[in-house]
């Protein structure tokens, strides 16, 4: 699909969900936005398509390779050439899978989703085809386990649009790009699980997983459980979000995979969810007044992808009960505002450029390029609910540091 056609296409079939004009303003204002005339719902599907299309766009071409921008620290670009593209696509995919594959939503979102999944299967097909010019790199250097394992996510997110509606021979070539990531050996933290996660797609679709790489990731990350909801990265705490960029929805899922295949304990899975809902409260308690969180620790360019955990939990329908679902959408939506909506956050031709407030390249560390970027469309999780959902239709309710910090009164938190 030519992009001109695939924009003019994408053009109409948005025509009820009109993208959004950044309303945040440049330099250190922290004042509210005005109310959006759109619901939550169509800003958060709007803002994801906005984000994916680039990406897809030019997979579904065969020319990411080609079209797509490598921003990347000094010195760090041509590194980064190997390994950005299937940084973009698994990542993109990783949030978008839950939207591709959701029911019940409007004609509308439908011509949407029948429109994105095919051009997300369409890329994938270039991405495992070795005779594509869009192949990607699943076993040079370190890095294509990491979005191998992404990519896995996401078909374990959309099974049905993202792995049953691939043609017979794309679905072989896909099994055989994840299996040759198995020559990258993982670090010793949050990257087994990378392993893990690629190993229970395989499970899942194919019957045949490594259990022992699974059940290590497992094993590993209990040892390295810290209390009150959160896990170390490694034998060491790191401060950052890696507990919700990787470690917490990739455990869950690896473990669910398990379950569902009568491989592992189901008690195993709830003590996982119990300390998951710890988590998500301290999350949820992290967004501030006006949608900006603390800025500490690795990999902030991730901008809201630093609630994927939150995101999968209100997803999975696994909130705890202090967290109604309105109040949750209300404050992922403040840091999905606050976090794309600042100028810079988009180059000329839609690409994300490095920064979690508009173009920060400082942010950046060595192993961050435009691909990684894209790990932002984890935010975007919910979308998985159908719009009838009470996340969608509660109204709209302040997050514990409105009420906190507006006077109003509120319960105490307390360790689990």
């Amino acid at each position: 699909m030519k992009r001109r056609s695939f924009v003019a296409q994408t053009a109409t079939g948005l025509s009820a969900l009109a993208l959004p004009t950044p309303v945040w303003a440049v330099g250190n204002s922290t004042a509210a936005p005005p109310p959006a005339k759109q619901s939550d719902r169509e800003y958060w599907l709007t803002t994801l398509l906005r984000v994916v299309e680039p990406v897809l766009a030019a997979g579904a071409q065969g020319q990411l390779k080609v079209l797509m921008p490598i921003e990347a620290a000094p010195g760090q670009q041509e590194g980064r050439r190997k390994v950005s593209h299937l940084e973009a696509l698994g990542r993109a995919l990783a949030g978008l899978a839950p939207w591709l594959e959701a029911t019940g939503t409007t004609a509308a979102e439908q011509a949407l989703q029948k429109r994105y999944a095919q051009l997300a299967r369409q890329a994938i097909g270039h991405a495992v085809d070795p005779k594509s010019p869009d192949f990607l790199n699943f076993t040079d250097g370190g890095q294509p386990v990491v979005d191998a394992a992404f990519l896995a996510h996401s078909l374990l997110r959309a099974p049905t649009q993202l792995w049953s509606a691939l043609p017979p021979a794309t679905q072989t070539q896909l099994v055989q790009a994840l299996q040759s990531s198995r020559v990258i050996k993982p670090v010793y933290s949050n990257w087994l699980l990378f392993s893990g996660i690629i190993e229970a797609a395989l499970l899942k679709f194919t019957g045949a997983g490594d259990l022992m790489r699974m059940d290590y990731a497992i094993k590993q990350h209990q040892l390295w459980y810290k209390g009150d909801g959160t896990y170390g990265d490694g034998p060491d705490y790191h401060w950052d979000y890696y507990n919700s960029y990787v470690i917490q929805p990739m455990l869950l899922d690896v473990v669910n995979v398990l379950v569902d295949a009568n491989k592992e304990r189901k008690d195993l899975l709830e003590t996982l969810r119990t300390r998951a809902r710890r988590y998500a409260a301290v999350q949820e308690r992290l967004i501030a007044p006006d949608g900006s969180f603390a800025a500490f620790g690795r990999s902030l360019a991730y901008r809201c992808g630093a609630f994927q955990h939150l995101a999968q939990v209100a997803l999975q329908q696994q909130l705890p009960p202090e967290l109604p679902a309105g109040q949750v959408r209300s404050a992922l939506t403040a840091v999905i505002r606050r976090t794309m909506e600042p100028k810079g956050t988009f180059d000329g031709k839609g690409w994300l450029q490095i920064g979690l407030c508009g173009h920060q390249p400082g942010i950046g560390e060595g192993y961050i390029s435009t691909g990684s970027l894209y790990l932002c469309t984890t935010a975007f999780l919910p979308l998985g609910l159908p719009p009838t959902d009470t996340f969608w239709t509660s109204p709209t309710q302040d997050w514990t540091a409105r009420q906190i910090w507006s006077g109003q009164n509120v319960k105490t938190d307390h360790a689990s």
